[in-house]
């Protein structure tokens, strides 16, 4: 469905009991609402959990900002290499965290239980330090606080995920798209089958493929800056923190989840071996646990499985 919120559209998807705890998941760069798999919510709201999902503006659904045009990355790529601020971008992260405390509003939700994945995590991070009232609990997953002194991604993810694909019909964006997840996602024995990424991979792509928006996102992550001043402001907060990243992640490497757990001292932190920057099946079990766990301790009621 959409709603109007924070002054524009955005494409929302609840399932389970509509009396559960609602946990809201937030995706990552680029990224669509699908990309949190339908087993992990099936598991979450077998155990009670009313989930919510969305596509962040300029992704899948939701409202896209293509009269702002497309920032070039490499003059943006070198006024941070000379330290000087982006200017002049269509929205920033704060602007996102906004459209998703508007998407609450719309539906009259008080406060939820919050797990944000990737440039999700640093969206949840604006949305916990600025309206912690509505929080219940927060889900750092494989997310940064985006200090320039934090390890980079590998060279190979970086190359990979700055090329294009010549042609934006599905028989060149599909190989780009399993080149990309190659670069970055989990290792053996959490590897998705290829098969199974792929019809994945298909799905998304014929559902929204917005590869100027996900260049309007990157510029809106790069602007951010680094969020030591938001995490301070989480780490003061009573309601339960945890952060989950896999060890062999090469887009933000496991120093990116070390260093939030440090900023955040009571968050629990969870270091999954072999776990890259994917959601593979094989660790969704694992995952759902430790959301349910969270939730459980922010007092949400969950049902035992």
């Amino acid at each position: 469905m959409q709603l109007r919120a924070n002054g524009i559209r955005i494409e929302v998807d609840e399932q389970g009991p509509p009396d559960g705890p609602v946990l809201l998941l937030i995706m990552g760069l680029g990224m669509q609402l699908v990309g949190w798999p339908q087993p992990l919510v099936d598991r979450l709201c077998a155990a009670g959990v009313r989930v919510l999902r969305l596509d962040n503006r300029d992704a899948g659904l939701s409202q896209g900002f293509d009269e702002a045009g497309v920032p070039s990355l490499w003059r943006a790529g070198l006024r941070q290499q000379l330290h000087l601020p982006l200017r002049g971008l269509p929205y920033g992260l704060s602007d996102m965290a906004a459209d998703v405390l508007g998407v609450l509003d719309a539906l009259r939700i008080p406060r939820v239980h919050v797990c944000g994945a990737s440039m999700g995590g640093m969206i949840a991070q604006h949305l916990a330090a600025t309206s912690p009232q509505r929080v219940a609990s927060l889900v750092l997953l494989m997310s940064t606080r985006g200090a320039r002194d934090l390890p980079q991604p590998s060279l190979g993810a970086q190359w990979t995920m700055l090329q294009r694909p010549r042609r934006n019909d599905e028989a060149a964006v599909l190989p780009y798209l399993m080149r990309v997840h190659r670069a970055i996602g989990s290792q053996p024995p959490w590897r998705i089958d290829e098969a199974a990424l792929l019809e994945r991979q298909r799905e998304a792509f014929r559902r929204a493929w917005r590869p100027d928006g996900t260049v309007r996102q990157l510029l809106a992550v790069a602007a951010d800056g680094d969020r030591a001043p938001l995490l301070r402001r989480i780490a003061a907060q009573p309601w339960p923190q945890h952060v989950i990243h896999g060890a062999a992640d090469p887009l933000l490497p496991p120093a990116h989840g070390r260093d939030l757990v440090r900023h955040l001292p009571r968050a629990a932190f969870s270091l999954i071996e072999g776990m890259g920057h994917d959601l593979p099946p094989a660790l969704l079990p694992r995952l759902a646990a430790e959301l349910l766990e969270t939730m459980a301790a922010g007092g949400a009621p969950i049902i035992a499985g």
